[in-house]
């Protein structure tokens, strides 16, 4: 999980989400909200992604503001539970 939330959220290409998917999501202004261990455990879902699914939030009075922090800013709108996968990656890759 830790792995997963660290390639979503910090593995950038041109300072933006490698992940096409998540990189459309932030585009639109989403927040990558949660990731679902064993959400897709079709053989398609275990080969792509070991099973792991992520949930992007629209919160329709945050859209344009995450869009744009973004775009220009190259900011990841991302919840606690995303962030703190993220900071345990961080804190284990020491």
């Amino acid at each position: 999980m830790r792995l997963c939330a660290w390639y979503l959220y910090g593995e950038k290409r041109r300072g933006y989400a490698l992940n096409p998917v998540a990189n459309f999501h932030l585009q639109n202004g989403a927040t990558m909200w949660r990731l679902n261990w064993r959400a897709d455990t079709s053989p398609r879902g275990v080969a792509n992604s070991c099973g792991i699914m992520v949930n992007y939030r629209y919160f329709l009075n945050e859209t344009s503001k995450n869009s744009t922090r973004y775009l220009q800013n190259k900011v990841i709108a991302a919840s606690d539970q995303v962030l703190g996968f993220v900071s345990q990656f961080q804190k284990q890759r020491r």
